[in-house]
C-alpha cells in the first residue's frame, strides 16, 4: 500500500526532487504557482533556484505532500503544494 507524506522541512524537500528543477508558474500573488519540472522543460514554468524556490514556499505558508513509492513499490513522482495546517 502507498502512503503520502507532508513535510515544510527543506532539506526533505531537495533530497525527495527525483531530478526534476525547481520552477514556478508566475502569478500575480506571491511569487506564483510552485512546481518540481521533470523531463522536458515546460513551456509555462521557469526554472528557479532553489533559494527563492523556499522563500515562495515559505512565504505562502505551503507544504509539501508527497510520496517515497508507488504500491507496486516504484520510485514515484506523486507530489504536490498544499496549505499548511
Amino acid at each position: 500500500m502507498s502512503s503520502s507524506d507532508r513535510t515544510t522541512d527543506h532539506q526533505t524537500i531537495r533530497d525527495w526532487e527525483r531530478k526534476g528543477r525547481p520552477s514556478v508558474i508566475r502569478t500575480k500573488g506571491k511569487g506564483g504557482l510552485l512546481r518540481i519540472d521533470f523531463g522536458e522543460k515546460e513551456e509555462a514554468f521557469e526554472e528557479i533556484g532553489w533559494d527563492e524556490f523556499f522563500q515562495i514556499f515559505d512565504e505562502n505558508k505551503l507544504e509539501f505532500l508527497y510520496q517515497e513509492e508507488t504500491k507496486d513499490g516504484k520510485t514515484s513522482r506523486f507530489a504536490k503544494f498544499v496549505e499548511r495546517n
